[in-house]
C-alpha cells in the first residue's frame, strides 16, 4: 500500500506538535509518560516559594511545585504540587515550608505522618506547615538586643549631653589649670628624682658599708638565734611556769588574808597594835639615849635611884 505525500505531511506535523509539547513539558520538569499525584495546600504567605520548586521527602526531591494561585475568597495561596513516589503518603501528613540556604527561595518538605494508615489520593490537600528559617530566627534573637543596643546608645546620648552640661567654660578652665599644675608637679618631682639619684651615687660606698653592716648584723643575729634554738628551754620555761604559780598562790593568800602579812595587810586591829608597838619602842630608845641612868645605874656608896620622870613629848595614850 503506497502512502501518499499528504498523509506523510500530516505524520509529520503531528509528530512534531507532539514532540514539542513533550519538549516543553519537559523543559518544565513534567513529564507526560510518568504518573503524577497531585496534591494541594494552602499557606497564609509563601515567603519566595515560585512554581518548579523542589518538594522533598526526607531531603529526597520527589516532585514540585506546579502552580500557586490566590484563592479570590478567603485571600490564601493555594499551592498545586506534582508528586512521583511510591511513598504511601498519608491524609494527615504535613506540607512545610522551609528555607534550605541562606540564599536562594523557599520549598516544600513532605513530613509524613506514619501513624495514619489512610493514604492520601491525587485531589487531596495537605495540612500546611511553615518551619522558621535561619535568617528569620537570626532576626527574632536580634529583636531585644536591638532594642538594648538602642537603649544604651540612648543613655550614651544622654550622658554626653549631661558631661557637656558641666564641663562649661569656667570647668574646662579649672581643668586646663589642674593639667598645667599637674605638669608643674611633675617636672619638678623629676628634680627631685634627679637629685636622689645624685645623692644615691654620691653616698653609693655608704650605703654599701651600711649594708654590708646590715648583712654582718643578720649573720650575728642568726648565730644567736641559732644558739637559742640548742639551748634547752623547757625546763627553765617550767621551772619560771613553776614560780608564777607558787607566786599568784601567796598573792591570793595574801589576798584572802592568810599567814602573818595577809593578817597584816588585812587586819586593821593587828595594824593599830604593830603601829603602837612600834611607837612605844621608839619612845623608850629616845628615854634610854636622853637618860641613860634611869637603866643603868653603878652606885658604889649606895645611892637612890632617881625616880622615873615621863619625858614631856610623851604622845602615847
Amino acid at each position: 500500500m503506497k502512502i501518499s505525500r499528504e498523509i506523510k505531511t500530516a505524520i509529520l506535523v503531528i509528530s512534531a506538535i507532539l514532540l514539542f509539547i513533550w519538549g516543553y513539558s519537559f523543559l518544565k520538569g513534567r513529564d507526560l509518560f510518568t504518573d503524577y499525584k497531585t496534591f494541594y495546600v494552602e499557606y497564609d504567605n509563601v515567603e519566595g516559594l515560585a512554581p518548579s520548586a523542589p518538594v522533598t521527602l526526607n531531603g529526597l526531591t520527589i516532585g514540585k511545585v506546579n502552580t500557586i494561585k490566590i484563592n479570590n475568597k478567603t485571600g490564601k495561596l493555594l499551592v498545586e504540587m506534582q508528586l512521583k513516589s511510591d511513598f504511601p503518603i498519608s491524609k494527615t501528613s504535613a506540607a512545610e515550608l522551609y528555607a534550605p540556604s541562606l540564599v536562594g527561595g523557599k520549598q516544600i518538605a513532605i513530613i509524613p505522618n506514619t501513624a495514619d494508615t489512610s493514604v492520601a489520593e491525587t485531589g487531596d490537600y495537605l495540612k500546611a506547615s511553615n518551619k522558621m528559617g535561619l535568617t528569620d530566627s537570626l532576626a527574632m534573637k536580634m529583636e531585644p538586643l536591638t532594642d538594648k543596643i538602642d537603649k544604651l546608645l540612648e543613655n550614651a546620648n544622654i550622658m554626653i549631653t549631661n558631661v557637656n552640661q558641666v564641663l562649661d567654660a569656667k570647668t574646662k578652665e579649672n581643668l586646663r589649670s589642674s593639667l598645667a599644675n599637674l605638669n608643674q608637679v611633675m617636672a619638678e618631682f623629676k628634680e627631685v628624682a634627679k637629685s636622689t639619684n645624685s645623692m644615691l651615687a654620691e653616698n653609693k660606698s655608704k650605703i654599701g658599708s651600711t649594708m654590708t653592716n646590715v648583712e654582718k648584723a643578720s649573720a650575728n643575729f642568726s648565730k644567736v638565734s641559732d644558739s637559742l634554738a640548742k639551748i634547752n628551754l623547757g625546763p627553765t620555761v617550767k621551772s619560771l611556769e613553776k614560780t608564777m604559780a607558787n607566786v599568784d598562790k601567796m598573792m591570793a593568800e595574801l589576798e584572802s588574808g592568810k599567814g602573818t602579812m595577809g593578817k597584816l595587810l588585812k587586819d586593821e586591829t593587828m595594824y593599830n597594835n604593830f603601829t603602837k608597838t612600834s611607837k612605844e619602842l621608839e619612845l623608850l630608845l629616845q628615854d634610854l639615849r636622853l637618860n641613860p641612868t634611869r637603866y643603868v645605874n653603878v652606885s658604889l656608896f649606895g645611892k637612890k635611884n632617881k625616880p622615873y620622870v615621863a619625858p614631856k613629848n610623851d604622845t602615847i595614850k
